[in-house]
């Protein structure tokens, strides 16, 4: 247990990063473990909170996988992915949109409002905020990707003092909408901000050359550095749309891209106001 001088010590060392990153922008991708279980819930919550009222601005996009899963499984419909992707027919679509935007936003808004926090919830189709496309050549996919941002929405709600919470479920300009994956959404939100970091949770330690040993951890890595690791197929799956929206966002204007553990309480203040973080961060 800290006693008082432990955490006088702690705060001390905090004090740089704060001085460093108050009046940035950083986006937070949500999801995994930290989105199931209640504590790394409420931790999650806390830490959002006591980032914001430091000073430093944050989006947050979510995803929301293994609760899309039970929905559909209730309905009979099975799942199916490529390259960590869901592919998304017409009646998927329809779920993922309900689960997505009707309850897990919601859900998220309810609890940072409830402990004061000053959250919004959004879809990309609110004010336009996304603008879909379709990312495969089939009619039947509705996966989409992110082909323009206003950014001017995200600008007037951080300069307002609240937190947007954003699903990552969009429209083009046909009105069709589209699942669009929630690190891909979050990257393009982070490069259109020229946000200071970009941050997805995960559950497993950030980015490692062997999975099974904790030891193998690649604490900073360079985009060369990470590409060089999916060539080796050492980066496979569910991590591949990871680092490709880390190094997009890096390519455009994010300064870093940093892959973490949800599933260690207070994951975020680690990572952000500690010398040596707890994953991956990515840079030029």
């Amino acid at each position: 247990m800290l006693t008082d001088l432990n955490r006088v010590q702690v705060l001390s060392e905090a004090l740089p990063f704060i001085q460093k990153f108050s009046g940035r922008t950083i986006v937070i991708k949500y999801g995994g473990a930290a989105m199931k279980n209640d504590l790394l819930k409420n931790k999650f919550i806390e830490d959002i909170l006591f980032l914001s009222y430091i000073g430093i601005k944050l989006i947050l996009v979510h995803g929301g996988g293994p609760m899309i899963n039970t929905w559909l499984k209730k309905v009979n419909i099975k799942s199916h992915f490529y390259n960590g992707i869901r592919v998304t027919d017409k009646e998927t679509m329809e779920i993922v949109e309900m689960v997505l935007v009707g309850k897990i936003n919601k859900e998220l808004v309810t609890l940072l409002n409830k402990k004061q926090g000053s959250a919004i919830g959004l879809s990309g189709k609110d004010g336009n905020l996304i603008v879909a496309s379709q990312l495969f050549n089939d009619p039947n996919n509705l996966v989409g990707t992110v082909k323009q941002v206003n950014v001017r929405i995200l600008k007037l709600l951080l300069d307002s003092g609240y937190i947007p919470i954003v699903s990552s479920v969009a429209a083009d300009e046909c009105g069709q909408s589209y699942n669009i994956n929630a690190d891909t959404v979050a990257g393009a939100l982070a490069d259109a901000i020229q946000a200071e970091k970009l941050i997805l949770l995960t559950d497993t330690l950030g980015i490692m050359r062997n999975p099974s040993k904790p030891e193998t951890l690649e604490k900073h890595l360079t985009i060369d550095q990470v590409k060089k690791l999916v060539d080796q197929r050492i980066v496979v799956g569910g991590m591949i749309p990871k680092v490709d929206c880390c190094i997009k966002s890096l390519q455009g204007n994010v300064k870093s891209a940093h892959i973490i553990d949800g599933r260690v309480e207070h994951a975020l203040l680690l990572e952000i106001l500690t010398m040596d973080g707890i994953g991956s961060m990515i840079t030029l």
